[in-house]
């Protein structure tokens, strides 16, 4: 990122670059365009009362033509991306049985790739892909009321 006096003046490319200083510019820190992948583990319980803990893996990146967007307005993405997924599974495990939670890991993926990619497309972010790679049910962990 490049300011002029502190604003926004324009996305700098890989490379070396100068940068006049005593002209108003600035380097402002670094905003990869990269394809990112966050792992992340939520624990929650089922209809049948047991717990279970979902991973997930995230596919995320910077759209280029927000670059700005995306750089002022989170400071951190990583917690803002696992907000929105525990919020997903949280509302949608617990509607399922333990069963049901295994058949249709698919489907609950797809939710959340979907609401996730809406909830982080205002702040300049695309969600590539979003997965349900595993459903760990606790041992000896069963809710009787």
């Amino acid at each position: 990122m490049r300011e002029r006096f502190g604003k926004f003046d324009g996305v700098m490319e890989p490379g070396c670059h100068f940068v006049p200083w005593f002209l108003g510019l600035q380097a402002r820190g670094p905003l990869s365009l990269r394809l990112r992948q966050l792992e992340l583990r939520c624990q929650t319980k089922t209809k049948d009362n047991v717990y279970v803990t979902v991973v997930t893996h995230v596919q995320y990146r910077v759209l280029a033509g927000k670059a700005s967007h995306a750089f002022y307005t989170l400071t951190n993405t990583r917690s803002q991306i696992q907000a929105h997924v525990f919020d997903v599974l949280r509302a949608s495990v617990p509607k399922l049985t333990l069963d049901e939670v295994f058949e249709k890991k698919k489907d609950v993926a797809e939710a959340l790739e979907e609401e996730v990619a809406e909830a982080m497309a205002p702040y300049g972010y695309e969600v590539a892909r979003a997965l349900v790679v595993d459903v760990e049910p606790e041992e000896g962990i069963r809710n009787t009321i």
